[in-house]
Order: structure tokens, then sequence, then C-alpha cells
């Protein structure tokens, strides 16, 4: 893994990339679509793991009981492990869970664990149970990282609603495939809801088009769709279709580290380096 990470910055290096800015304070993230299959967690991987590699300091929290962001990040997230569901349901702290991924010198991740799977029944009768990531970040030092992105599974949950409370921005992604946008008002009503009752600092900072196909006129025009309904908010790097994309979670790797020459990890370094730009203009 090590020098598959040293591969990769190689290849970052040949095509004239310097250290990115980092943000003037953490950038908590959370990447969020109840559609599933829409790319979140490779986004978050992907993202997290491009940042990490031009010196910014970021954690992964993995939100989702599938653990799949873990997997990719080469973090055992057996039942034995401590995970996210400590920290939410039974007040642990951040310190107990959060470990550094494979490879990565930069890269930290609060794992998941199938526990997560109950974790939408455990917080129904609990007190405040939609600030529950919230107090456990606050009294975290997430001043040590650059970025905190929180990975969501395919629901608008507790799970989900916990992630949105506990952030300051919203990555959505969008695959630009038919019924892209269908579910998406809903989500957005959704956001609307938690700006008003939990957490107003929540806002829509950044849209992800994945699973791009160039080859189809269909992919075009959803991308044009998007743009046209969120405009400056849509990144105008889009991910493509890739075959490495999909092959680097199963060997505990992001795509950048798996084969950092594919298209798709240079389309989501680029991603990246654009949400590091952004962040860097933000007023302090």
């Amino acid at each position: 893994m090590a020098q598959a990470a040293a591969a990769a910055l190689r290849v970052q290096a040949k095509r004239g990339e310097k250290e990115w800015p980092r943000p003037p304070k953490c950038r908590v993230i959370t990447i969020a679509n109840q559609k599933g299959g829409v790319g979140k967690t490779t986004s978050a991987v992907n993202l997290a793991a491009a940042l990490a590699m031009h010196n910014c300091r970021v954690l992964v929290v993995d939100l989702d009981p599938q653990g799949n962001a873990s997997t990719a990040l080469g973090v055992e997230h057996h039942s034995d492990i401590p995970s996210v569901y400590h920290v939410i349901l039974e007040g642990g702290s951040f310190d107990d869970i959060v470990v550094p991924a494979e490879g990565l010198p930069n890269l930290y991740c609060a794992p998941a664990t199938l526990h997560l799977a109950g974790a939408e029944v455990d917080l129904v009768p609990m007190v405040a149970r939609e600030n529950r990531l919230r107090k456990a970040l606050e009294s975290y030092d997430t001043g040590n990282f650059d970025y905190v992105l929180i990975d969501c599974p395919p629901s608008l949950g507790l799970l989900t609603v916990n992630a949105l409370t506990g952030a300051d921005e919203l990555l959505i992604p969008i695959q630009t495939e038919y019924y892209a946008l269908e579910g998406l008002s809903q989500l957005l009503h959704t956001v609307d809801l938690v700006k008003q009752h939990l957490n107003p600092r929540l806002t829509v900072t950044t849209i992800l088009l994945t699973m791009y196909d160039a080859r189809t006129r269909l992919a075009a025009q959803v991308a044009d769709e998007v743009r046209s309904h969120f405009g400056p908010l849509v990144l105008g790097t889009v991910i493509p279709r890739s075959v490495r994309v999909s092959e680097a979670p199963s060997y505990g790797e992001s795509v950048l580290t798996y084969d950092p020459g594919s298209s798709g990890a240079l389309a989501y370094t680029e991603a990246a380096r654009e949400m590091a730009y952004r962040g860097a203009e933000e007023p302090k």
C-alpha cells in the first residue's frame, strides 16, 4: 500500500500538482443522497485520499452499516472493533475509534460495523437523538484535521439526519443517468427541515456528477440539466465510469493508490482540487 501511495504521488508530481491550500478551519462535509448506487462511498474515499495526498489531514466518518468506506481504506471493522456505533449510541469518544488508514499518512477513519444496522431503531427513544453525532464531534478535537467527510447510508433515516445535523456543508453526488434527479427534492426538503430546526449552519456547497459516460447523449443531457438547476454548486470535473474505480475497494484501496494513472483517479484528484481551492476562498 505504501508503494502504491508513493506511485500515486509520483503521477501527480508529473502532472505539475503542487500542495493545495488548506481551509482556514476544519470543513465538516456530509456526503449524502438517499438514492443508492450514486457513488457516495466511492466519492468519500477517493476525495479523502486525494486531499490527504496533497498535505491535508482528513478524517472519514463511516456512517453506513455496510462499512464500505472502512473496507476501501483498509481499516478493520468487524463486530469486536470499537466503531461509530459506540460513539453515537453509547456515548463513546472519537478518540477511542479513530485509526489511520493504511498507506496514506494524512488519512484517518472512524469505522462502521454491522452494529450500526440497528442504530435507526436504537436511536428512536433517545433524547436529542438527531444531535448525537454533532455532540460527539464537538467534544472531539477536529482542529487537528482540515476535512471531516461523513459517508451516509442510502436513506433519509436518523443516521443521515445525524450526519446533516453534525456538518456545516453537504456534498451531493448525482449520477449522470436517467432518474438522476428523482428523489433529490426529498433530500433537499430534508435539508431545509434540518436547517430550520436542528442545524442552521448546514449549506449545500458541492454537487458532484458521477458515472459519466461520454459515449452517450443522455449523460451530457443529465449533466446540463443538473448544471441548470444548481449552477456554480456543480464541480466542473465529472467522474467517469471506470472499471478501476469499481475494482479498487476489493483490494482495500482508493483508486488513487490502486491505479493512479487511471481516468477515475485523475478525475477524483481534480474534483478534490476544486473543493480545496473553493474552501480556501471562503472568508475566515
